[in-house]
């Protein structure tokens, strides 16, 4: 299961090496906005990724999503933590959120097997 984190990442990095590499204005500081914004401020970065984590399940986001994810894991999100802000975005979203609820619980389950190798 840790292969979907695995590909996941490599995709990502080797898409935002390419965007980043075009040299373009708006992309570069939408991408520094966003790694600020989840810089540690009045919310700590724990609460920030799960208020990422909810607004990407709300936006049907996958990618977003498992990168909320991820970072939650490494933040030190529990499952518990993390299945009440997924349960908090499904009844925000609605029912059409719950496939995305089911690849985000899929997703943690690897980030889980991967941290106990």
């Amino acid at each position: 299961m840790a292969d979907i984190i695995e590909e996941f990442n490599e995709y990502r990095s080797k898409m935002n090496e390419k965007l980043l590499a075009d040299n373009n204005k708006i992309v570069k500081r939408i991408f520094n906005l966003d790694t600020n914004a989840y810089a540690a401020g009045a919310l700590d970065v724990k609460t920030k990724e799960l208020l990422g984590l909810v607004a990407s399940a709300v936006l049907r986001c996958d990618d977003c999503v498992k990168y909320h994810l991820e970072t939650s894991h490494k933040e030190g999100v529990t499952k518990e933590e993390m299945m009440e802000a997924m349960g908090i975005a499904t009844l925000v979203g609605g029912t059409i959120v719950v496939p995305h609820l089911r690849r985000a619980y899929e997703f943690w389950e690897a980030l889980e097997e991967n941290a106990t190798k």
